[in-house]
């Protein structure tokens, strides 16, 4: 322990990290009665959870039962057990399984979260027995924050791809109507961007929208249900070290005020900090190379990896470290973080090259594997696929969006930023001009097209069967035929961004069992110590099962720590 450390406070438990995870365990530990506190590094609140979709990964949820939806226990095992190729301890699987709809249902009757069932999100990999079109994603209702009074202003902003055209918040299901261009569309973007302006007090005040949205949404009604309860959340206070006395966690060291201080725990601590990603030397220690802590997705400073080092110096067990949960990103002038880019890959007339000019993936496929073939492949081209670069033409640039470009009938060429120019976006009147302009092989190029280009008249892409499956569709243009991801690429000018091997965080960790207790090489347990979400070791393994599947794991195994401290508490009951 720090010799300058002054004891401070005492709690039955300390929760460190304000992400969704973080703040459930916080409301799940103050309704059993305990005395909690919620430390934070940063000066606003959410961390990544609030820069995310806020969409949660339950399999046999009571809102998909109640609409007369197809799933069970044993199917969704089945799922999980394939997608994670039996590499992750069954009781841990059936500990999620058992415990994610109990967690959802207790938190929609308890507290100011509310969601809606996607139930035409499928899982991501459809191939996989169990696997369903529909029905285990949730999407987070809307929420008013001037419910939060003050402290909304310390909400961590949403990123502005999560927000129609970078400030109107619109529901998952909103936004996959707008961007399949379901029948009804238009309609519902100008009825979105109305109801926007035509909230004056708001407007008066900013241009933030009075509406939380996914990730936001999912924060702002755990921080107004924390309020409800008087649960303090430091701001500012940063995670230094555990202490232990007598082999059980006895508190904490953080920095708070320029001041080192111990905050003492009679029952546990609960890790929901988040990953490593915004520490270069642990990415250079861990995660495959290249990477770079600009090419993340996540709120820069923050996740440091306190929360691993910490267990470690303790003797915790770790897994899956040289793992993130992948996104392809594109950097934009002075925006803090990447941008993950996400649905757009599925959008049709766009394709992924490397520097041979050449795909090497299904465009479509979720981000985990997407940027997981980029490095595969960057091995087998001798480093000409990171970064990689996406292509298009004057008509998808017409139609779609691609990063931070919103489609030019919005945001003509015209009125894009100067700066962005041969940064965030290269343009050229053909192929070959693009190819020398970004630095790839042109002949590799002008072959790809045209191999696309039959694909796209076929409906059949013989190479990576981008859009053969339910969901590569979900983002598709349904309104093109015969293949809702495929279009040619024909129409000059052409354009090209660049795609970085990015992430919405690491997914490796401090290894825990089915209790959400961290464990040591021997697997017996640090007593008092459990983490959840990213500074964890994922439930998922390698796999990304499905939109949620990282809030979902987090959320429920805080649920299953606070249980397993009450259980603790009775039974020290018992034995007085």
């Amino acid at each position: 322990m720090t010799s300058q450390a002054t004891v401070t406070d005492t709690y039955d438990v300390v929760v460190v990290g304000s992400g969704a995870g973080a703040m459930s365990a916080a409301i799940f530990a103050a309704d059993q009665g305990m005395s909690v506190l919620i430390v934070e590094k940063g000066a606003k609140y959410g961390g990544t959870s609030a820069l995310s979709g806020g969409g949660i990964w339950v399999p046999n949820n009571h809102y998909f039962k109640a609409k007369k939806g197809n799933d069970s226990y044993e199917q969704a095992l089945t799922y999980v057990k394939a997608s994670t190729e039996g590499k992750i301890d069954e009781a841990r699987l059936r500990a999620y399984l058992d415990n994610a709809p109990k967690m959802m249902q207790y938190l929609e009757e308890n507290t100011q979260l509310h969601y809606t069932v996607a139930e035409r999100y499928p899982d991501y990999y459809p191939h996989l027995p169990g696997a369903l079109p529909g029905g285990r994603t949730l999407d987070p209702e809307l929420f008013d924050t001037s419910k939060l009074g003050a402290e909304a202003d310390n909400l961590m902003p949403a990123s502005p791809t999560t927000l129609l055209m970078g400030k109107i918040a619109w529901t998952a299901r909103h936004a996959h109507k707008a961007m399949a261009r379901e029948r009804g569309w238009r309609v519902l973007l100008v009825w979105l961007m109305l109801r926007y302006k035509m909230d004056f007090k708001q407007r008066r005040k900013t241009k933030r929208d009075r509406r939380a949205a996914l990730g936001n949404a999912l924060v702002a009604s755990l921080r107004a249900s924390l309020m409800d309860r008087n649960v303090p959340l430091w701001l500012n206070t940063d995670f230094r070290e555990l202490v232990e006395t007598d082999g059980r966690i006895s508190g904490l060291i953080v920095k708070r005020d320029g001041q080192e201080q111990l905050i003492k725990v009679r029952q546990g601590v609960i890790l929901g900090s988040g990953g490593f990603e915004q520490n270069q030397a642990l990415r250079d220690k861990y995660l495959p190379q290249p990477t770079k802590v600009e090419w993340s997705a996540t709120p820069p400073g923050q996740n440091t990896g306190a929360a691993l080092e910490a267990g470690q110096a303790l003797g915790a067990a770790t897994d899956l470290l040289d793992w993130g949960w992948w996104a392809p990103t594109i950097s934009v002038p002075k925006e803090e973080k990447a941008r993950g880019v996400f649905a757009e890959r599925a959008f049709p007339g766009a394709i992924v090259v490397n520097g041979e000019g050449k795909r090497f993936v299904n465009e479509a496929a979720p981000y985990l594997e997407f940027v997981d073939a980029m490095y595969k492949d960057n091995e087998v081209t001798g480093g000409k696929t990171i970064p990689a670069w996406v292509i298009f033409d004057g008509h998808f640039r017409f139609n779609y969006a691609m990063g931070p470009l919103m489609p030019s009938q919005i945001m003509p060429d015209s009125r894009l930023p100067k700066a962005w120019h041969k940064t965030v976006y290269w343009k050229a009147d053909t192929l070959e001009a693009l190819a020398g302009e970004i630095g790839i092989d042109a002949a590799g190029l002008t072959d790809t097209v045209k191999k696309m280009n039959g694909y796209a008249a076929s409906g059949n892409d013989e190479d990576f069967q981008r859009g053969g499956n339910v969901f590569d569709r979900y983002y598709g243009d349904s309104n093109v035929k015969p293949n809702p991801c495929l279009a040619p690429v024909k129409k000059g000018p052409f354009y090209a961004m660049r795609m970085d091997a990015g992430d919405i965080g690491t997914k490796g960790g401090l290894l825990t069992n089915e209790n959400g207790c961290v464990v040591r090489e021997d697997g017996s347990e640090i007593k008092g110590l459990y983490a959840i979400g990213n500074c964890s070791a994922s439930v998922m393994g390698t796999s990304y099962p499905g939109a949620g599947s990282t809030l979902g794991p987090a959320m429920t195994f805080g649920y299953i720590a606070v249980n397993d401290l009450v259980r603790q508490r009775e039974a020290q009951k018992v034995k007085a």
